[in-house]
């Protein structure tokens, strides 16, 4: 019976994430929250109810995938053209001021470069999806600063994406000779090339398919979701076989489809699969990893300062680009604050780092601590920064 327990784990796993999920939302704070610290309770940490198997494993990469999937296909085109220079020049100083952050933090704890710079890599990483949903709230997603986060969050996810590929690349090659850059850059540039030429295709057969009529009658949308998800897997393996993350092939397989027709019939029925089962996986795979027990007390101020740095360090570097792009003070603090929250993004990332031996597992704990810091101040900094304008105006109203 030993062989199906994985059965009963997922079982448990859904029930689990599900209930705290939803718990908290009740309590205003984002459901990923309750997932995360579903698996850190029925981990080593707390109950060690399940543990992390195989099958488990194996699940929880194809969420990943689904995840950074699910990440291209809500890619607004359109809203990237519209916010153009600005988002570009936002994205570029909110990613470079974050990594050298992280860098300048963790070269006290590490004396390998290359993990210090992957340290980095995880602070530029920006998860929107609750900036999103705070600022819908408030009625301030369609101003000028939405607006401009939506865009630079865009363009922050490919910087990210690009970066991460380089690092993995790198990590897979073992050596940072002059020959084995050129040709991690080869690779990618073979990657992207063949994946471009794939993607004109694939969207061409996409756009016949919603075309397609029998009797005048369209029979095809069933099938619509799994040539989808099938392109997106064979996207992700192509990536592995050029020496690239995996998620790179899938986010770049829901950039190309994040225009053809069906795009949101896609994306409804990936959210289905994802939710109901790989996603929980996922998260909860997180906390069954996380363990706390081996932090010392230098380990434990690192967690810290690579919070307090996380923070401070995404409000000043999109604050800064917002100024340049003459953004008042408090529309560049409003744009930086929304681009706090690191989310499910920086999991993926550091979960990338330890699996090709970049990043040291000591490390994942800090990394998913500072998620969850990250992750519940971002919409109180939100409805602050937003707030405080509206008390101003009100005690002039009143004068």
């Amino acid at each position: 019976m030993e062989e199906y327990r994985f059965l009963l784990d997922i079982a448990i796993i859904l029930f689990v994430t599900k209930g705290l999920s939803l718990f908290s939302k009740k309590i205003s704070m984002p459901p990923v929250v309750g997932a995360l610290i579903a698996g850190i309770v029925l981990g080593p940490m707390m109950l060690n109810l399940v543990q992390f198997s195989e099958s488990l494993s194996n699940i929880a990469e194809v969420g990943v995938v689904v995840l950074m999937f699910q990440a291209g296909l809500e890619t607004d085109v359109k809203e990237l053209k519209r916010s153009g220079k600005a988002a570009f020049i936002i994205a570029i100083t909110g990613v470079l001021i974050p990594m050298f952050g992280g860098i300048a933090v963790s070269v006290f704890y590490s004396k390998n470069i290359m993990q210090n710079v992957f340290i980095g890599v995880i602070l530029t990483a920006t998860s929107v999806s609750i900036t999103v949903e705070t600022l819908q709230e408030m009625g301030k997603l369609k101003g000028r600063v939405g607006t401009a986060i939506l865009g630079a969050a865009i363009i922050d996810d490919i910087l990210g994406i690009i970066l991460l590929s380089i690092m993995t690349s790198i990590g897979k090659a073992g050596s940072i000779e002059v020959s084995v850059i050129f040709m991690i850059f080869v690779k990618m540039a073979a990657f992207f090339v063949i994946s471009a030429i794939g993607g004109v295709i694939v969207y061409k057969f996409f756009q016949w398919m919603s075309e397609m009529k029998v009797n005048n009658e369209q029979v095809h949308r069933r099938r619509v979701p799994v040539f989808a998800f099938a392109f997106c897997l064979a996207l992700a393996y192509l990536a592995e076989v050029f020496g690239i993350a995996d998620i790179t092939g899938a986010y770049l397989a829901g950039i190309i489809l994040c225009r053809v027709p069906e795009t949101f019939y896609i994306y409804r029925k990936i959210e289905c699969l994802s939710y109901m089962l790989i996603t929980p996986v996922f998260f909860a795979s997180i906390g069954l990893k996380t363990d706390v027990s081996s932090m010392t007390s230098a380990l434990l101020i690192f967690t810290i300062l690579i919070s307090v740095v996380a923070v401070i360090t995404k409000i000043a570097g999109c604050g800064v680009g917002a100024k340049i792009c003459k953004y008042t003070n408090r529309e560049s603090i409003q744009i930086g604050a929304g681009m706090v929250c690191r989310g499910e993004v920086a999991l993926i990332v550091a979960q990338k780092g330890i699996s090709v031996g970049i990043l040291h597992h000591k490390f994942f704990a800090p990394i998913v601590i500072m998620v969850l810091v990250t992750t519940l101040l971002s919409p109180v900094l939100l409805k602050i920064f937003f707030s405080e304008k509206k008390k101003v105006h009100y005690r002039k109203e009143a004068a």
